[in-house]
């Protein structure tokens, strides 16, 4: 089943007779089964506009990106605009919804590749703002394009009070549209191309006199349902578990954007965050059998993963220990931190090296990242109990990270850990807390003797690692 769903308003009649080609296309009609077809016209304070104002193609794109948000939700694979000033914006709607806007402009040119030598000398009928535009000249650059000469009148038989955008169509509409097209007749001009879809009602009369025209329309139903379905290319788009803890945070997206080469705003990573602090606290979940955090972790990831993330990031250490069973039930990856951090230590300490681990006591207990570290061969040394305790001070404590504090006795509580894995031979260090890296802002080595071990932070080795998965998706 394809679901093929028409921006209704823009043109009340054209796109109507839109949906009726679409309709009555044979294909479409041999396999009716095969398509869902959607129609959608909203109230639009606009619609009777002549787009003499940029004003009005301001309001065409608030108009038509809510229908493609309504179109997102109904699971629509395919939308027809019909009406040739909006495909003006068409590439910055696209780039705002999931689903594949076909253009008009693309359906024409691929008639007139198939139908009409270039040079061709074609006649086009169009609003003023489309001629003004560079539209025309983009598209159909291969074809001579001509124009009538009194666009003034044109306009009339279109937008006027008695034009055929108000159900007009014959009388004095006609003639003026059939004046235009003898015109462009005697110019030399082998075909008529009404670049504006009111016109489409008017071909079958314009045809029985005598006139060589184009049914855009058909032209557009017949190429939609033709080419098949393909997904729109859209930026890479990170989603982020916030609040886990909200400093952490707002530190990941830091490192994200310093580690990204950019030399403008628009080259930096799009990211949705989803911060949510009510989630519960994980180290007492896993040390002592507090609420669950999993659904809260779960139902975070699921608002991301419907806000179009391709990847999610979860800036929390601790918040690993759950990642399995909720990744089993999304369809987008979330990125590992300690997968990513391990392959790191592999790469520039090498195999058989020894880890020390500072983190939360709930994220040692529940060995996520010792698994991790001696599935890629590594050794783990951990604080012992006494140790272990600074380390919580320096995370939970009252003048803690998670406080609020990264100097003082916070700082002083962790690096009492740092001493101690340095005398049992760690050879490098993980701020295994995506708190403590901010009581070491730049990377550095801690000493202790003559022993110089370098402190790794995974929130920093994971916002590069998701820097590179974004060149790659580009």
């Amino acid at each position: 089943m394809e679901k093929i769903a028409v921006i209704g308003g823009l043109g009340a009649l054209s796109g109507a007779d839109l949906f009726f080609k679409l309709l009555k296309n044979k294909s479409a009609l041999k396999n009716q089964k095969h398509y869902h077809f959607i129609f959608e016209q909203q109230p639009y304070s606009q619609i009777e506009s002549a787009l003499f104002e940029a004003q009005d193609i301001k309001s065409r794109k608030f108009y038509t990106f809510n229908l493609c948000k309504n179109f997102e939700q109904k699971q629509v694979s395919k939308i027809l605009m019909p009406c040739f000033a909006s495909h003006s914006f068409i590439e910055e709607l696209q780039k705002e919804t999931s689903i594949t806007i076909v253009n008009i402009f693309d359906a024409i040119t691929h008639y007139l590749h198939s139908n009409f030598e270039k040079g061709t000398k074609i006649g086009v009928l169009t609003s003023s703002f489309v001629k003004e535009s560079s539209l025309l000249k983009h598209y159909f650059q291969d074809y001579e394009l001509i124009y009538p000469t009194n666009q003034s009148q044109l306009m009339q038989a279109i937008y006027g009070e008695s034009g055929i955008k108000n159900g007009y169509l014959d009388g004095l509409p006609l003639e003026y549209v059939y004046e235009a097209c003898m015109e462009l007749k005697t110019k030399g001009c082998e075909v008529i191309l009404p670049c504006i879809t009111e016109i489409s009602l008017l071909v079958n009369q314009l045809q029985t006199r005598g006139i060589s025209i184009i049914d855009v329309n058909e032209v557009y139903a017949d190429y939609a349902l033709a080419k098949g379905h393909s997904e729109p290319v859209k930026p890479f788009k990170l989603g982020i578990v916030g609040g886990v803890g909200p400093s952490a945070t707002v530190d990941f997206m830091n490192k994200i954007i310093l580690s990204t080469p950019a030399e403008k705003d628009q080259d930096h990573i799009k990211m949705i965050v989803e911060q949510n602090p009510q989630i519960p606290d994980r180290t007492a979940n896993l040390i002592q059998n507090d609420t669950d955090p999993t659904l809260a972790l779960f139902s975070t990831c699921k608002k991301l993963e419907a806000a179009g993330s391709h990847a999610i990031a979860i800036p929390c250490n601790t918040a690993h220990a759950f990642l399995t069973e909720i990744q089993e039930h999304l369809n987008v990856p979330i990125v590992n931190m300690i997968t990513t951090t391990a392959e790191y230590i592999l790469e520039h300490f090498g195999k058989d090296s020894k880890v020390g681990l500072l983190a939360t006591s709930g994220t040692i207990q529940s060995k996520v990242y010792f698994q991790v570290l001696t599935h890629y061969g590594l050794q783990v040394v951990i604080p012992d109990e006494t140790h272990q305790n600074y380390v919580m001070d320096s995370i939970y404590g009252k003048f803690g990270v998670k406080a609020g504090y990264t100097q003082g006795h916070c700082k002083t509580q962790i690096l009492k850990g740092v001493t101690y894995l340095i005398k049992k031979e760690a050879q490098v260090i993980i701020l295994g807390c995506t708190e403590l890296p901010l009581m070491f802002p730049q990377p550095q080595e801690e000493k202790h003797s003559h022993t110089k071990v370098e402190l790794i932070d995974p929130t920093l080795i994971l916002a590069k690692h998701i820097v590179s998965l974004a060149k790659s998706a580009i």
